[in-house]
């Protein structure tokens, strides 16, 4: 979750991944993330929920029987509220702003927790992993995308020059670093699973997008000047994966006990 989307990044960002999406893969990647879990009757919490198009797919698409989606955001969390009235879900579908730290939930009210790259907003992975195995009911999962580093160390000059570019409070972490701390929580079948391989790919197609035909029809909805410097961020980007420093990951993890029903 972050403080730092304006309407500029949050239209560029709907551009290339669709209407409601923030972060790559849309619809495709959400039901990647979730492969091989139902959702069907169950209540989900959506951290870090943006726009709301994703707490309106969990429920829509994937059968959700509650979902709450919850972000730091004003402006993101109206944004939501009214996507949810507009898709007739607001018996389905809450949005929740939020402020950092714990969650305001009592223990065990969740089925799945779920996240779409947000969670590299919150520095402390440690206490996520503990407030996510609180929130969740015996048997329950946690399953989340997130952008990650490779190592714990200091990143290198180019990552550094990446993550100034961003200046989105990227609170990066490594594989290792979020297994030792979701199974530190107590969880069990912790797995991560490198995307560095998909976004790559990924990540040329947006930047082409960005500086192709398409560039003066995004520097009339966001300007000049923005458009070089997100061209630039993505061009920075790009050499980080190809590194493999910046390696996004899907994870996931569950909640030991049995589920009910």
């Amino acid at each position: 979750m972050s403080e730092h989307y304006d309407d500029n990044q949050t239209g560029l960002l709907q551009a290339l991944w669709g209407d409601g999406f923030l972060s790559p893969g849309g619809a495709d990647e959400v039901a990647r993330v979730l492969e091989g879990l139902d959702l069907k009757g169950k209540k989900v919490l959506d951290i870090g929920c943006g726009t709301g198009a994703i707490p309106v797919l969990l429920a829509r698409d994937h059968g959700a029987a509650h979902v709450t989606g919850i972000d730091v955001e004003d402006g993101v969390c109206a944004l939501a509220r009214e996507r949810v009235v507009d898709a007739k879900l607001g018996d389905r579908v809450a949005i929740m702003q939020v402020t950092p730290g714990p969650f305001p939930f009592a223990d065990e009210t969740f089925d799945l927790v779920f996240s779409k790259d947000s969670i590299i907003h919150i520095p402390d992975k440690e206490a996520l992993a503990r407030e996510v195995f609180r929130v969740l009911r015996p048997g329950g999962w946690f399953a989340a995308s997130d952008w990650l580093i490779s190592h714990d160390e200091a990143p290198s000059p180019e990552m550094q020059r990446y993550l100034a570019l961003e200046d989105i409070g990227m609170e990066m972490a490594s594989p290792e670093r979020y297994a030792h701390a979701l199974e530190a929580a107590g969880f069990e079948r912790v797995t991560t699973r490198n995307r560095n391989p998909w976004y790559r790919e990924v990540a040329r197609e947006e930047l082409a997008t960005i500086a192709g035909p398409r560039r003066r029809e995004f520097e009339a909805a966001s300007g000049k000047d923005f458009i070089e410097r997100s061209i630039e961020t993505w061009t920075a980007m790009i050499h980080v994966l190809d590194t493999g420093e910046h390696c996004p990951h899907h994870l996931r993890a569950q909640k030991p006990g049995k589920a009910a029903g």
